[in-house]
């Protein structure tokens, strides 16, 4: 039978010290072996791959297949990091993509606190500093740099920043047609090294941004679509359009099509499609710290040869791509791609 309504209730969600303090109680063996372990390492900091490796040497294979599943297992599991100062032990732990608690052991008295990610740092200064003056401790606070700025709230928008980010817009656009100015106005201000591209001077309004396109649109349905955009770029200035719409007939009834689109009904997918066809990248830079990475005398390994062919090849790759969009857009822009790297010692 199942429950009732009147039976059903909200269980609540434990912080990870009650999960802590539950797994003392049901495992206490098992976690003082692991902890001691780890304190045995004495003061320092271990990966997850390290904290892993000392869980699998403290509990037997067969304990292990009993602890498998339980909160005692995923809170190993989940440390991302282990911070050692005997007789404490702080980890740091991501229970799911985006969240993130921390949490000390003193693993002589089996006492468990909660930390704050200040806190938590603060404990983690105490590796390089010793002790922690709290009259003068330097904290940069870099929140005004992006208070207005989205923030995705859900695990599943993590890794697709692009996608968020198209939403949010879109959204914003929808409001009214004020909304739609920062657009507009992008689209007059993007030049290249002063030669103006979308739009000229005269496209003052939305309305007159909308006209000039449904006039556009009609001019190009008249020609093949092949037609390179040298036989209408004059058609185009009259209008209010400059380069950069495309190199031909078809390409720039496509990017037309797309703004006119995304003016009428704004929408994550049309935005991400109109964005991606304007021509904005010319220049880039690529870091690339080839070879053996580490603190001292690596540079200059054999395997920094085989990492500075695989950046050229990628370079290659990346300036024929960029050529070709360039040229579609119906630009002729050389771009530039600069290549820092560290000197490889003779």
């Amino acid at each position: 039978m199942g429950e009732t309504a009147g039976e059903r209730a909200l269980s609540r969600i434990h912080s990870v010290r009650e999960r802590i303090g539950d797994s003392l109680s049901a495992h206490t063996n098992e976690l003082v072996a692991v902890f001691s372990r780890l304190v045995n390492q004495g003061k320092g900091m271990l990966q997850p791959h390290q904290i892993t490796a000392e869980y699998n040497a403290a509990i037997p294979e067969a304990e292990r297949e009993k602890l498998k599943d339980t909160a005692f297992e995923d809170l190993l599991r989940g440390a991302q990091e282990a911070i050692v100062i005997p007789p404490w032990v702080a980890l740091a732990i991501r229970p799911r993509p985006g969240v993130w608690e921390y949490v000390r052991v003193n693993v002589s008295e089996l006492g468990v606190e909660e930390l704050s990610i200040a806190e938590y740092l603060q404990f983690k200064e105490q590796l390089a500093n010793g002790s922690i003056d709290n009259n003068f401790v330097l904290e940069l606070d870099f929140e005004p740099f992006n208070a207005s700025f989205p923030r995705p709230s859900l695990s599943k928008s993590i890794g697709n920043g692009v996608q968020f980010l198209n939403r949010h817009l879109s959204s914003k656009l929808f409001h009214d047609k004020e909304s739609m100015y920062p657009l507009l106005n992008f689209l007059r201000a993007h030049n290249y090294k002063g030669m103006t591209m979308m739009l000229n001077d005269r496209i003052r309004s939305l309305s007159t941004l909308q006209g000039a396109l449904r006039k556009a649109e009609t001019h190009l349905s008249g020609l093949p679509a092949d037609t390179p955009y040298s036989e209408f770029h004059h058609r185009f200035q009259e209008l209010g359009l400059e380069k950069g719409w495309g190199d031909c007939a078809q390409r720039a009834s496509e990017t037309i099509h797309l703004l006119l689109d995304l003016l009428e009904a704004p929408d994550p997918s049309s935005l991400e499609k109109f964005l991606g066809t304007i021509p904005m990248v010319f220049n880039v830079v690529i870091l690339s710290p080839h070879g053996y990475f580490a603190q001292a005398n690596v540079l200059g390994y054999p395997d920094t040869g085989g990492q500075i062919v695989y950046i050229l090849d990628q370079v290659r790759a990346m300036e024929n791509e960029m050529l070709l969009r360039i040229k579609q857009q119906g630009l002729d822009i050389t771009p530039k791609i600069l290549i820092v790297s560290l000197v490889p010692p003779i």
